[in-house]
């Protein structure tokens, strides 16, 4: 506690070897951090050239690739601060405004994806009607509430967990997650009840109803035609991989609180940095490679610089 200015910090203590190797770790999560905003960015910016790919497939793509951009600079720059810095520590406050980004840009990523897959939904189930469903209002309207549902969801987290007694000041991480609730001396009974809300609703109903759409497609593709098929492969297959692998890491998010002290220090940095490393660099790999149109502006984009 700094009597001063009235500051707790928070020590963060899920480094290993950081005296060691900080150069090191420097060095890497600044090469990984400049990768994802540079991967991540160049998708973006071919459906911003390109009109061809303004479309709503393709612009709740570019918000999901910015999503991870976002979620990306709410972590590494604290990271890279802390690899050059005698102790990794940081306020009650900063803490907690890390928490709110990292669980609201989180939860978007959910929302964006089921966007993703109503979109899929529409484009194969009811095609004659995608241009009257999917106008620009729609998207509008769905890329706010992915945005704004999270944002006002976690927040009533944080103002909850704000105000609460700390007894412990060492925290188990390399940055603000859900283990901050190991600080507090008492447990919350209204907090767990609303943090379980807040996740059915930002996680588990976007779950359900991304199963619900991908089922109905797969039957309509497989009484189509073989181009159907092929065609509802092609776009549905990168949002499945995605789903797929940001579901494994925030299960193992929620996981970790439970187990606590139990789960291996190693193992718990592992499993952490898959979640700041791995899956931002995924998304625009996986889009990137899977997505025929972004695929083909990829190659004509890396011809033109060898040609240069």
């Amino acid at each position: 506690m700094d009597d001063e200015f009235n500051v707790t910090y928070i020590t963060l203590s899920g480094h290993m070897e950081v005296q060691k190797y900080r150069y090191l770790y420097f060095l890497i999560m600044f090469t990984v951090y400049i990768l994802i905003i540079c991967c991540n960015f160049t998708i973006v910016c071919l459906i911003w050239i390109h009109r061809n790919l303004h479309e709503p497939m393709y612009i709740f793509i570019a918000a999901l690739l910015i999503n991870s951009v976002l979620f990306s600079a709410n972590i590494y720059p604290k990271l890279l601060i802390d690899y050059l810095s005698e102790k990794q520590i940081i306020s009650y406050s900063a803490c907690l405004f890390q928490f709110f980004l990292f669980y609201s840009l989180g939860s978007s990523e959910f929302l964006l994806l089921s966007a993703m897959a109503y979109d899929r939904y529409v484009s194969i189930c009811k095609p004659l009607q995608y241009p009257t469903i999917m106008r620009k209002t729609t998207m509008s309207i769905f890329l706010g509430l992915a945005w704004l549902v999270p944002a006002c969801l976690i927040s009533v987290l944080v103002i909850m967990s704000a105000d609460m007694k700390l007894c412990n000041l060492t925290l188990n991480e390399i940055f603000c997650n859900n283990s901050i609730y190991n600080l507090h001396c008492v447990s919350s009974s209204s907090r767990s009840i609303f943090g379980v809300f807040a996740v059915i609703i930002t996680a588990l109903f976007p779950l359900l109803f991304i199963l619900f759409t991908y089922t109905r497609i797969l039957i309509i593709s497989y009484r189509s035609c073989k181009n159907v098929r092929k065609n509802a492969a092609q776009t549905c297959l990168p949002h499945l991989l995605v789903l797929i692998s940001f579901s494994c890491l925030c299960a193992y998010d929620v996981i970790i609180v439970r187990l606590g002290s139990e789960f291996p220090k190693t193992a718990r940095l592992i499993m952490t940095l898959q979640v700041i490393l791995y899956h931002p660099l995924f998304n625009p790999i996986i889009y990137g490679l899977k997505m025929k149109e972004i695929s083909k502006h990829l190659k004509r984009l890396f011809r033109q610089t060898k040609l240069m």
